[in-house]
Parts: structure tokens; C-alpha cells; sequence
């Protein structure tokens, strides 16, 4: 499900989305439009967009203070934006441009050019010991890993390992806050919202630096 700035742009779209994959760019432009017009209207409260990567198609939405979500895939994307709508805004409306500096950033990432992000980060979907988790995980430096122990000591709570693995499976900004780089203790990987290749493929390609 699509979520729009205002009605009249939803049914806009809604009458379009259906059309030849030849008008896209028609459609591209005319997206681009209306993110401009809710822009200068103050009506987009969250912009997002989709970008190909190499562990999978990831939608990435950011408000006024900054990155607030990426997603895999397999959260499913509509149900992504109807949570978002439901927690931040309905005020939600498909701005690429808006998200061009994230998307050059992880493209960099990928392509092994990059090993840290310089982002601004709403961190507003967490709180409490999950966030005081996140915001430790930039530390981690890239190619290394941590155990859910030696987390949970850095951020303030020694005997909270599993409240640690709770703050990774729902951390809502994957890849640009690195909890990929939290295994077990044994040095095995555990779980991973996008997955346990997505995890591996993550771990690889910063181990090849």
C-alpha cells in the first residue's frame, strides 16, 4: 500500500500507478511534483524511496530530523509504511530525491568505498536500553564484531544479553546502524532481520577490506 501526502495526490497516483512501464518516467516526474508541492505545502512529513542493493530492494524513509527507517524485503515494504503511517504520519509520500545522500552512501558501502556513514539519524522508533544498544553499534568498527556480552556491558546493562538480541532483531535502521556486527559469543552469527545470508554477505564484504 502507497501512502500519499494528501487525498488528492493519492488518487493522482492511484489512477497512474496501473499504466504502461513506459510512462514511468511521466510518473517519475510526476512524483518528483508532488514531493515538491508537499514540500513547500508542509505536508510530507516522512519521504521515501526503494534502492537495489546486493543483499536485496532495501525502502528507506527519512522525516525532518533525519534517517528513520531501512528495510528489508522480507518486512514487506506496504506494511513498513502503514507502521510508519501509524506511528510518525500518514503524511507519507514516495520522495527519492529527498533520500539521494542515503542512497549514495550505501551505494558507496557496497561498492567497499565506504566504512562508516555520516548520516543524520532520527532514532525516534526506539528507546529506553534498546536505544542506548543502537546507539553503541557505530563503535563497532567496521570489519570487527562484538558478542550480545560485550554489548550489553557497553551499554550499561552486563546481565541484559537478550535484551541486547531484542534491540538488534528490531533495530529499525539495518545497515547504516550496524547490527550485523553482533554475533554469539562461540563467534557464531545468530539471527538477523534481513536474514541469515544478508548477515553473512554484510560480514564478508567488511572482512574483505
Amino acid at each position: 500500500m502507497t501512502l500519499e501526502s494528501s487525498p488528492d495526490h493519492a488518487d493522482v497516483l492511484a489512477l497512474l500507478e496501473p499504466l504502461d512501464a513506459g510512462l514511468e518516467p511521466a510518473l517519475a516526474s510526476l512524483r518528483a511534483r508532488l514531493a515538491r508541492d508537499a514540500q513547500l505545502t508542509h505536508t510530507l512529513d516522512v519521504a521515501y524511496r526503494v534502492v537495489d542493493s546486493p543483499v536485496g530492494r532495501l525502502l528507506l524513509a527519512a522525516t525532518d530530523r533525519g534517517i528513520v527507517r531501512v528495510a528489508f524485503e522480507a518486512e514487506n515494504h506496504a506494511e513498513v509504511l502503514q507502521r510508519l503511517s501509524d506511528t510518525i504520519s500518514p503524511r507519507i509520500l514516495q520522495a527519492p530525491a529527498r533520500l539521494d545522500g542515503a542512497a549514495r552512501q550505501l551505494e558507496e558501502y557496497f561498492g567497499g568505498t565506504r566504512t562508516e556513514f555520516d548520516l543524520t539519524v532520527d532514532f525516534r522508533l526506539s528507546r529506553g536500553f534498546r536505544l542506548n544498544v543502537l546507539q553503541h553499534l557505530p563503535r563497532i568498527a567496521y570489519g570487527r564484531t562484538e558478542s550480545y556480552a560485550e554489548v550489553a556491558l557497553a551499554a550499561g546493562s552486563p546481565n541484559a544479553v537478550r535484551a541486547v538480541g531484542t534491540a538488534c532483531a528490531t533495530n529499525p535502521l539495518p545497515v547504516i546502524i550496524p547490527c550485523h556486527r553482533v554475533v554469539k559469543s562461540d563467534g557464531s552469527f545468530g539471527g538477523y532481520l534481513g536474514g541469515p545470508e544478508a548477515k553473512r554477505a554484510l560480514l564478508t564484504l567488511e572482512a574483505a577490506a
